[in-house]
């Protein structure tokens, strides 16, 4: 079987599976979350077998000491993700909600009712805990996935994917056994809810997202340039965002210590992720009393700051024998994610100069001002274009678990559809139900 006919099967076989999917009862689909969660932990030991390998592999081939610590799975993180899993489990079912109802004239009853989108193409990097959290939710919402880890992750990819198949499986099989007469459960495993492309070669994306009559939409979780690819070579809707170029602004009527506490959680407490900030702004009339301070901080937790010509004499004087670590910023590092240590620093002339600063320079992600001024606040928030605006908040906090979505498939800065992280809600569809008696258009 050749490249083109293997990826055909696996985008017919999970069509067939999301038409599987959609007789399950929202109490089945839960039970299986609930056995793939006890799968996962009784069968750690196997789990982390699979996974060395995969970090060998990785080690052989150059792999970051971070992405390798992505990649890796110990007893904490198998137990994060059963942990993630019975947290989908308990969540209301997003499928078969009224979104709206009415009645026409002519008597005939109109209700818009939420659907599953149908198959999803899930492709991300390094990390094998997304397999386990986008199948989950997949499967939750009633849509059949497909899942294309990276090379360095597929070992440890499958025997999760297999682990929660076999254990869906036996969770439907025990329902049906159990069913009254009424046939309240339908006790049919949908075989193939849950795929992993089983090979690492990299033209099998772009003939799997051209198979638009099975395959109805693509979610890429990684890297601009690994967005940007399957962007470029997708015929199916692809949902993503490229980039986390996220900003604070520090506005003059802030209160400067919530400000120093925002400003160090949004860029050191997990710098490497796409809701870190890039780039802090300050006002100019308070950036002589606050920049000094805040560049100590900052440069403590060696962060090198790249500054633009009215913050640079303030953080040099304040950082006094540290000068390596900080730099006159260039034009393209206003539009760089660094996922590092490094911030960018800019003094502005008040709110409406932030807020143009963010909309030309910035991803449309997350972006947060720091103020007690009211109607400065509702300025930012409302002319900020970005997925998530927050007000006196982290941007760490643009993540479907802090959300309350449970686990997360992803996060999008686009505009049609989904926007901002991607839970439950996000992964379905709708379609119009019309019942009438009898009612003809003239």
């Amino acid at each position: 079987m050749n490249l083109n006919e293997q990826m055909t099967r696996l985008a017919k076989q999970a069509k067939a599976a999301s038409r599987e999917l959609a007789r399950l009862t929202t109490a089945e689909k839960n039970a299986c979350l609930l056995a793939m969660a006890t799968a996962l932990e009784q069968n750690a030991a196997a789990i982390k077998e699979a996974n060395a390998l995969d970090m060998e592999f990785g080690a052989q081939h150059g792999l970051s000491d971070a992405m390798l610590d992505r990649l890796k799975l110990d007893d904490k993180r198998i137990a994060s993700m059963a942990k993630g899993l019975r947290e989908v489990a308990v969540l209301p079912d997003p499928i078969g909600k009224i979104l709206d109802e009415r009645v026409r004239p002519n008597g005939l009853k109109l209700q818009k009712i939420s659907t599953p989108i149908g198959v999803v193409v899930i492709i991300y990097e390094s990390r094998p805990n997304v397999t386990a959290d986008a199948a989950s939710l997949c499967f939750k919402s009633g849509n059949a996935t497909i899942l294309r880890g990276g090379k360095e992750a597929l070992n440890s990819n499958q025997i999760i994917a297999r682990l929660m198949t076999e254990a869906g499986r036996a969770a439907c099989t025990k329902s049906a056994r159990s069913a009254d007469a009424t046939g309240v459960a339908s006790g049919l495993w949908p075989e193939h809810a849950i795929q992993v492309v089983p090979t690492p070669d990299r033209e099998a994306i772009p003939i799997l997202l051209s198979l638009t009559q099975y395959i109805d939409l693509c979610m890429p979780r990684g890297g601009e340039s690994l967005i940007r690819a399957v962007a470029d070579c997708s015929k199916v809707p692809v949902i993503k965002h490229y980039k986390g170029v996220c900003h604070v602004f520090v506005d003059a009527d802030a209160d400067l210590k919530m400000a120093e506490e925002i400003t160090m959680n949004a860029k050191v407490q997990r710098p490497g992720v796409c809701n870190a900030m890039e780039t802090l702004l300050v006002d100019k009339a308070i950036a002589e009393n606050f920049l000094p301070q805040m560049a100590q901080k900052l440069a403590d937790k060696k962060v090198e700051l790249r500054c633009d010509t009215a913050s640079l004499g303030l953080v040099q004087s304040a950082i006094g024998n540290r000068q390596s670590a900080i730099k006159a910023a260039a034009e393209q590092d206003w539009f760089t994610e660094y996922m590092d240590y490094i911030l960018n620093i800019r003094v502005v002339d008040g709110v409406t100069a932030a807020i143009d600063h963010i909309n030309f320079y910035g991803s449309a992600h997350s972006d947060s001002i720091v103020t007690k001024n009211e109607a400065h606040a509702k300025q930012f928030l409302a002319e900020v274009d970005s997925a998530a605006v927050y007000w006196n908040a982290s941007t760490r906090f643009t993540d479907g678990g802090e959300f309350g979505m449970g686990a997360e498939i992803g996060i999008s800065t686009d505009k049609i559809g989904a926007r901002g992280p991607m839970g439950l809600d996000e992964l379905t569809s709708y379609k119009w139900l019309g019942i009438g008696n009898g009612q003809i258009r003239n």
